[in-house]
């Protein structure tokens, strides 16, 4: 999996530099073609002949350094990475890729690469916790950076708390997931919906529902990170659409349903993850409703149910459906599964720690129209989205897949 990849790490100035040795040397011997820039505080804590040793390599060090044939250093290294590796990610490099600064190699090489880029923390808890790293990390994050989190556990100053750069059998493993899925999805077209309905009360008031849209998201952004052409059609949410995927902006369930009928029969596959209302005011008022009576009653109609419509007419389509649940999560996903005839069910309890509306990570059951029932542990939402999207590859060509 590594053998023949060119993978570029950037050392930051942290006392974690020391464990980057490791990862550099396990890198090289899986057959990577392993390059390495140093910061200069990085250098303060080990030389950069280590990791010339360890990569066979020379350290680059120099933003202005000019190698042979007059080739500009930082536009060279971009280009031939396959992976950029940020470890230890310090606040001030993490700081300044969030911000757009590029005033040393390190970050100038990453403003001028394509490849993923793989930040991996590592600093004082205090600083970890800190709201303005946390809100840089949160917008990496948005723009669609991969992250291993830092473990929790005795720091370099003393204190105890999360801070201390991953294991390097997790950042490996994280490795090989990201270059393992390069391209598997070239030439087909994936449609992802995602986020909540909004159906109107009155001009001011709708109802709605705690979707972020986070997961679909997720989806949306791994299937074009794998080479799919990917349209998105979203609810409203706070989030940024992932590079590379066209968007198609709805706000209630017949919006939905109009923009995802329309384009159903261009598509390869389908993963609804949009919590679509299942209820809509019969009547929304033209003018904002007074508050005169002690009570007030709604009447309410049912929306079009856009997965089982597509489960009607699919004919080539791969359809994926998701279920929020609360209570007998795997009943229910069956009855949905046979019901509106899936190729497969993403399943989750969201009273579950971890696994409700908005969080960053998920707790899923792949359910299938064959009974079987596959139970994964928490996980990332972008590391969920990369699973279903390895499933819906198997799908395609009439397997079953192991996921795990």
């Amino acid at each position: 999996m590594l053998a023949g990849k060119n993978i570029t790490v950037g050392i930051a100035g942290g006392i974690a530099v020391f464990k980057v040795a490791q990862l550099v040397s396990n890198l090289a011997a899986g057959g990577a073609e392993v390059r390495v820039m140093m910061t200069r505080a990085a250098q303060e804590f080990v030389r950069p002949l280590t990791f010339q040793t360890l990569s066979g390599h020379q350290v680059y060090t120099d933003l202005f350094e000019r190698p042979a044939g007059g080739a500009v250093r930082h536009i060279e290294l971009a280009a031939c990475s396959d992976l950029i590796v940020l470890a230890p990610a310090t606040a001030n490099i993490i700081g300044k890729i969030a911000n757009g600064i590029a005033d040393d190699l390190i970050s100038t090489v990453v403003m001028a690469a394509t490849c993923p880029i793989l930040v991996c923390p590592a600093m004082n808890v205090n600083m970890y916790n800190n709201r303005v790293v946390q809100q840089n990390l949160a917008s990496l994050r948005d723009l669609g950076y991969y992250f291993v989190e830092p473990g929790v556990g005795r720091l370099a100053c003393g204190t105890k708390g999360r801070g201390r750069l991953a294991d390097v059998d997790q950042i490996m493993d994280e490795i090989k997931s990201i270059l393992a899925v390069g391209g598997d999805l070239r030439g087909l077209s994936v449609m992802v919906t995602a986020g909540p309905t909004t159906e109107p009360i009155d001009p001011v008031r709708y109802l709605t529902n705690k979707s972020s849209g986070k997961m679909g998201y997720a989806v949306a952004d791994a299937a074009a990170r794998r080479g799919a052409r990917v349209l998105l059609i979203s609810g409203p949410v706070a989030l940024n659409p992932p590079p590379g995927v066209e968007v198609i902006y709805v706000q209630t369930a017949n919006e939905m349903y109009s923009a995802v009928m329309d384009s159903f029969s261009s598509v390869d596959a389908v993963v609804m993850s949009a919590a679509v209302a299942d209820y809509r005011p019969k009547t929304a008022a033209k003018q904002k409703i007074k508050k005169h009576e002690d009570t007030l009653t709604i009447e309410l109609e049912k929306n079009p149910d856009i997965l089982a419509e597509l489960g009607k007419i699919k004919k080539h389509q791969v359809l994926i459906g998701f279920a929020a649940e609360t209570e007998d999560l795997e009943k229910n996903a069956r009855q949905k599964v046979e019901g509106k005839n899936l190729d497969m069910l993403v399943a989750n309890d969201v009273t579950l720690p971890g696994a409700g509306f908005g969080t960053d990570t998920n707790i899923a059951k792949l359910v299938y129209p064959d009974g079987r029932v596959i139970s994964l542990p928490k996980m990332d939402k972008l590391f969920l989205a990369n699973y279903i999207l390895n499933e819906l590859l198997v799908l395609r060509k009439g397997g079953k897949a192991d996921l795990l």
